[in-house]
Order: structure tokens, then sequence, then C-alpha cells
């Protein structure tokens, strides 16, 4: 196996690395490899799939699936399969990955390496809550990690740095369908918002956030709650691709506040229901190939950040600054989030989390700084998928964990093989 030098970003495109790269095509090919990082689709949003100056696997090829059991749905299969794939493949099956981010494009083990979460987490947790069996390359040895042991904590949401993630079992939870009913209810304000978001009982529930409202528009949106059917349903249409870097102005402040407007206005004042395919439910924004290039060449950044309950008033400062700054793009989510995590580094924590993407400029880094200081302030946590910008002081206290994955981390790989420039920026496995 060949490693070539190769140029390679984050999906946010404002951080990039140079270095070594090796793409195996069956699994047997990783035993032969130096020890090094391994990446996915790149869809963190930031530097967590990036080693600088140094070696990584990408694992894009290894996406098969090993089998599956449908008396408990509990699926063997490589890390480098992504959600979107698994979902199309087995909901006309009458089953679903347990939990799903915003993109198909996630592989399994990027969702385990992050423990993401979906619009679910409230009832169902953390993707690692679902993961029953993950299986690990530490040099030249494969082993196997199930939950409850030390070494599980610290690889679901523990970066890549306890080895390879090279396959895994996850417990698929049961759907009716490759269909989703969709309800969509516009929220006049943010306690509007929060109320729909607190009383929902729906299975999915997301809120999207109109982050240029101010006054007692402020915090205005729409909330959708979704469930899985069957039916029939017109197919998803063809993904389309952004031609190229779009130029400055295309996300000004005016053009964003107009498309606001209207996104916000589409959706009647009485609510309407919806039939939807899953893949424009959970995966909106897919359908737009390299929508990355909206922001031009300088790429973007996303903060986001989930405080307690008891700390919204200080998310709804967070979102007055970004809605008096002129700077937000319309990419803004709002969500309710439940406990269920699964790892020592895991972000999730019951209470609300707000993201929102912005072009990357000096303006926008300034503001994200003072709301990482926020959100510190308010007893919350950044997320790694989303983070470019942290400092490596503030998380500590983010993650009061974070020395029990240390203490894991340094037992598996003492001599650093699986450090990212992440890691290294937030200075994590220093004690």
């Amino acid at each position: 196996m060949d490693w070539k030098q190769a140029d390679y970003t984050g999906w946010g495109r404002a951080l990039s690395a140079r270095g070594e790269v090796a793409r195996p095509e069956r699994r047997a090919a990783l035993t032969g490899l130096d020890a090094a990082p391994a990446f996915g689709m790149r869809r963190s949003y930031g530097d967590a799939a990036l080693n600088a100056g140094g070696r990584a696997i990408d694992m894009t090829r290894l996406d098969r699936l090993l089998g599956f059991e449908p008396e408990t749905g509990v699926l063997s299969v490589e890390a480098g399969a992504r959600i979107g794939d698994l979902a199309q493949a087995f909901a006309p099956r009458g089953w679903l990955p347990a939990v799903m981010p915003g993109t198909g494009f996630a592989t399994v083990g990027g969702c385990i390496a992050q423990d993401v979460h979906g619009k679910n987490h409230h009832h169902a947790g953390s993707f690692g809550v679902h993961v029953a069996e993950i299986t690990l390359l530490q040099g030249e040895t494969e082993i196997t990690v199930e939950p409850g042991a030390p070494l599980f904590r610290a690889t679901v949401g523990g970066l890549g740095q306890t080895g390879v993630i090279v396959a895994a079992k996850l417990r698929m939870t049961p759907c009716k369908g490759d269909v989703m009913l969709v309800t969509e209810r516009r929220a006049r304000d943010w306690d509007e918002h929060l109320a729909f978001l607190d009383g929902s009982t729906a299975t999915y529930t997301v809120g999207w956030i109109d982050a240029t409202a101010t006054g007692k528009a402020l915090g205005r949106g729409i909330v959708e709650e979704g469930e899985t059917g069957a039916g029939l349903v017109r197919r998803r249409e063809r993904a389309r691709r952004v031609p190229m870097d779009a130029p400055n102005f295309a996300l000004s402040a005016p053009v964003v506040h107009l498309f606001n407007r209207a996104y916000y206005a589409r959706v009647p004042a009485r609510g309407r229901t919806l039939v939807k395919p899953i893949g424009d439910f959970f995966f909106p924004l897919d359908k737009i190939h390299d929508w990355n290039r909206l922001y031009g060449k300088r790429g973007f950044h996303q903060f986001q950040c989930v405080v307690p309950l008891a700390a919204a008033p200080a998310l709804r400062e967070m979102l007055t600054e970004i809605a008096t700054s002129g700077l937000a793009s319309p990419l803004a989510v709002l969500k309710r989030m439940g406990p269920g995590r699964a790892g020592f580094l895991s972000f999730p924590m019951e209470g609300y989390t707000l993201a929102v993407d912005f072009p990357n400029r000096e303006a926008a880094r300034a503001l994200i700084a003072r709301l990482e200081d926020r959100t510190a302030e308010a007893g919350g946590r950044l997320y790694f998928a989303k983070d470019a910008l942290a400092r490596g002081a503030q998380i500590r206290a983010m993650y009061p964990e974070l020395s029990d994955w240390q203490a894991e981390v340094a037992r598996v790989d003492p001599d650093r093989r699986f450090e990212t420039d992440l890691v290294r920026r937030l200075n994590l496995r220093n004690a």
C-alpha cells in the first residue's frame, strides 16, 4: 500500500493539512500500514480529521456490510460505510440507524469517533448508545471492545485516539418504512420556539432558527416534527452541485436576511403536514453537493454549543449577539437534547444546542471567541465535530471526564501515533 502526498481539509475548508494519505481497498491491507490516524468523508468542520505533516488513513473504501440479524436488528458493518446509504438500504426493510446526524455522508467510524447526535436525541441519546461492539486496529492487532469497558468509553466520542475504528455492530431501530410524515410549525419568537421543543412528543424534532431576526422576533423559526411512515412518495430529487466558490457577497447580511424572511414565510401560519423521502428530512443539505463552496474560498466556521436547561437565558443572549452582528448565515439550528451519551468526551448534555454557520472572516472569528466564552460561563460545551477555533483551557472545564479519557488513551497509545491537529491544538492528551 502506497502513501501519497495530498492536500485535504475539513468540511469548513477554513483549515487544511498536507501529508501522506493511504486509501486501502480491503481490510487486510490495513495491517500492513504504519499506525496513523484515520478519517472518513471528513464531514467534521474543523481539524478533527487533519494530521498536517504526518500520515493519515482514508477509510472510505472500507464500507462493506458484514452481516445483519433481522431478529435483533444488529448490523455488522465496516467503518467507512455511510449513514445515508445504510438508511436507504434498510428503511424499506423496516430498519434505520438508531441515530443519524445532519448529513448522510458521515461514516460509521466518524459517527463513533464524534459520538454524533440526531433529531431524536431527546429520546434516543447519542450514536454510541446504540453501538454493541467496536473493532479497533492497534498496530497490527485487531481487538473488539464492548460497552462498559473503559476503552469503549474512550473510543466513543474519543476522536480516533484509541486506534483505527475498523468495524462496528450497530443496534438498528425499527421504522414503518422509507418515508417521513413531517409537521412544520412557525415559532414566532424565542419563548415559543423553546416551548415547542420542550413540548414535542414526536420521535424526531428539530428547529430551524432565523439567526438574523431581532427584537420581538428574536428566535423565530420553524419547528419540524417527524415520524417514519410507509407509502408512495416522490423519489428524492437528484443532488445538485455548487460549480464554483461563491463570491463574498453571496452570503452578505442583506441577502441572508431576505432569504430567512422568505424561508420563514414558506410555512403557513397555521402550520402544515407533508410527506417526504427519508433523506429530505434527515439530510436536507445533502441535496446540494459541495454546498460548503457557497462560503467562498476562505471557507466557514460553525459555532455549536449545548447549555443546560437552566442556562436558556444565557443562550438567548448569545443569539441576540449573533442576530445583531450581521454575520450569520441561513444555516442555524436549535434542538432540545436529552442526557444520553456514551463516551468520556461525548458532547451531549440535557439542555439546548444551538448551531450557526459563519463565513470565515476576522469579525466572525472574534464573535465565535466571545460565544465560546459565554458557553463556558453558562456551564455548557463546545462540539469537537464543529470546532476549529477553541482554546484548550476552555475545553478542559467543559469535559469533566477528560482525565479518564487521557488515562485510557495514554495506556493504548503511549507513542501518540493517532494524534491529530485538533488534539494538538486543544492540548487534549496532556494532563
